[in-house]
């Protein structure tokens, strides 16, 4: 599992990021996990990042990551590539990404350190602490307190060859043109802010043609359509989608902070894979809010 492997994956298609599936009492659920993975692996993803952001990463247990990783690498081996979330504090940090390469991912994606913000040496540190810790690939997740600048990246690249993409997350356009600039081919480049279909096309301008899906979980088919959109410049159907799916799901998403990660868990349920319930701090949508969600999912057609 070589750094540029990770960095060819990154090149071209789609990505997601499949929930991880709790049962009722909110404990990993391996089996329906399993047949998650089984589900949406032929849909024509390029690589399914496992424990990443939408699949909960923050609210998982040391104990808990190791067997998540290492079943979504054991059920879609020779199928489709698995990149693991990791993040938090520097050890914690540290320890997923070994533990990811001993399962046999492909790579990871450092998602933010927690709470405590830091200037550019301490983030520069802490990337650089787990880019050393393991020989396979490394994307950094560009969010929230953990924001990177050109000059930063450009340094971090040049001790660490195994940093080899870079996910953006803040859609701070200036900032993002600065870093393509500045790095040029040396990272592979992905779109990752949240309900990323509604950035596509203005990220494929800037040279970032490729995006990680959320909905992917619940509409693959429409998922799949709306990137093949994207990538031959097919505004007609981009148009259609966001103003009849896209746009309505955003006002529903944005009622409630955190509902980026529950709407998509509801929308797994409504098409008869259920995930399970979201772990506090994060909370379910409401009743009335599933039938809305029901109803736009409707609009879309068989996937």
């Amino acid at each position: 599992m070589n750094p540029q492997e990770l960095k060819t994956i990154m090149g071209s298609g789609l990505l997601s990021f499949p929930l991880t599936d709790f049962d009722s009492n909110g404990d990993f659920n391996k089996k329906g996990y399993v047949e998650r993975l089984e589900w949406l692996a032929p849909y024509g993803a390029s690589a399914l990042f496992a424990a990443g952001g939408t699949g909960e990463f923050f609210s998982l247990t040391g104990d808990e990551y190791p067997g998540i990783i290492q079943t979504a690498v054991d059920t879609c081996r020779g199928v489709v590539p698995i990149i693991a979330g990791a993040g938090g504090p520097t050890r914690f940090a540290i320890q997923c990404a070994q533990a990811a390469e001993k399962a046999g991912a492909h790579g990871i994606l450092l998602l933010p350190h927690y709470l405590t913000e830091a200037g550019q040496e301490g983030l520069a540190a802490h990337v650089e602490a787990v880019c050393k810790s393991v020989k396979f690939g490394v994307i950094v997740y560009n969010r929230a307190s953990s924001r990177l600048k050109p000059d930063t990246l450009a340094a971090l690249a040049e001790r660490n060859p195994n940093l080899v993409g870079f996910k953006d997350g803040v859609g701070d356009i200036e900032a993002m043109v600065a870093i393509y600039q500045k790095m040029g081919d040396r990272f592979a480049y992905l779109g990752g802010l949240p309900t990323a279909e509604v950035y596509a096309a203005a990220y494929k301008a800037m040279g970032t043609p490729v995006y990680s899906s959320a909905v992917f979980n619940f509409i693959p088919k429409t998922a799949m359509d709306f990137y093949h959109a994207v990538a031959n410049d097919d505004f007609a159907t981009q148009h259609r989608l966001l103003k009849n799916f896209f746009m309505p799901y955003l006002e529903l998403r944005n009622r409630t902070p955190g509902y980026a990660v529950s709407i998509v868990k509801a929308g797994a349920k409504i098409v008869g894979h259920d995930a399970g319930p979201v772990r506090a701090p994060l909370t379910d949508l409401k009743p009335g809010e599933m039938e809305e969600l029901k109803a736009l999912i409707a609009t879309l057609g068989p996937q």
